[in-house]
Formats: structure tokens, C-alpha cells, sequence
């Protein structure tokens, strides 16, 4: 049985002796090829060469000092609120009376980590971060590695290096 009767008869010519021999689109292969020999290449030497960041661009996640030295961060908990990945959990502490002049504030984070491999690097925990202590740089890309274990940035990878001040 048919269902319609709307169906296209095509004719097939013959093909000439230059098609038959596929000259013609071995040439246009080939010509295709070498125009791509003189563009310019798309590829970097990546650890040679650095290719430009866009001004916006959010990189590795950094916990700040302040200008003595302590850490900002309060534990307060905004960022871990803020992200909608979840990729941030901190657990808080008391701070000690000999550990004053490592924290601001009497409350401080002891653990602090974000999962990478969770993060979508949009900055709602920068915005959300009342005492401006953690920022992602617009410099730094995050590491390539085989391990996830690798991916789960501690303080001891967050924290800023301490840098004294020469006067």
C-alpha cells in the first residue's frame, strides 16, 4: 500500500572521466590543506606561553590575610551558603589566647576546604564574604591532575602566604 504519491524521480548522469579519477577533488583537498599550512596557529606552547585573560576571568580561590598577618575568615559561613554547588564546608573553632595574633575575630575556620571538582567558578562566595577574605584571582588557573584527592583545596592550599613587610 502507498501513502502518497509525492515521490521525486532523480536522474543520474554519468560522470565524466576527470570524476571518475577523483582528480579534481583530490586537488581540492589539497589545496584546502596547504591554505591551512600559512594561517596563523591555534595552538600555544602552554608553560612558554601564557595566553591573555579576559578581565573577568575567575581563577583559583585564595583566603586573604589582613595587614598584620591574621586571617580574615570568621567561619561566618556565608560563602558555603552562597555556593549552589556546594562545593565549600568549613568547620569553626574558638580561637586560643596564644593563637591571637593568627585570627581576627575570637571565632575562626579550623577546617576550610572547597571541593574544585564541585566549584563553578562563579564568585557568589566572594560577593557573599562580609570580611573580604576570600577572592578568586584572575591570574591563576587550577592545577591539572589524575587524582581527586588532588582537587580538594585545604587551608593549607587557600591560605595566603604570609609576607613581612620591610620598613
Amino acid at each position: 500500500m502507498q501513502l502518497t504519491n509525492k515521490r521525486k524521480h532523480m536522474a543520474r548522469k554519468p560522470m565524466t572521466f576527470l570524476e571518475r579519477i577523483y582528480l579534481p577533488a583530490i586537488v581540492k583537498g589539497m589545496g584546502i590543506t596547504l591554505s591551512h599550512l600559512f594561517k596563523k596557529k591555534a595552538t600555544i606552547q602552554y608553560p612558554e606561553q601564557k595566553r591573555p585573560m579576559s578581565e573577568v576571568f575567575r581563577g583559583l580561590h585564595i583566603l586573604k590575610r589582613d595587614d598584620q598577618g591574621a586571617e580574615r575568615c570568621t567561619a561566618c559561613g556565608l560563602c558555603a551558603l552562597a555556593c549552589p554547588a556546594e562545593a565549600i564546608t568549613m568547620t569553626a573553632a574558638e580561637r586560643k589566647p596564644q593563637d591571637k595574633h593568627l585570627y581576627r575575630e575570637e571565632k575562626y575556620a579550623e577546617v576550610y576546604e572547597i571541593n574544585m571538582l564541585r566549584c563553578i567558578f562563579c564568585g557568589l562566595c566572594e560577593e557573599a564574604c562580609p570580611k573580604a577574605a576570600i577572592f578568586l584571582q584572575n591570574d591563576k588557573m587550577a592545577p591539572a591532575s589524575y587524582e581527586r584527592e588532588d582537587f580538594i583545596f585545604g587551608k593549607d592550599r587557600l591560605v595566603e602566604p604570609f609576607l613581612l613587610k620591610k620598613s
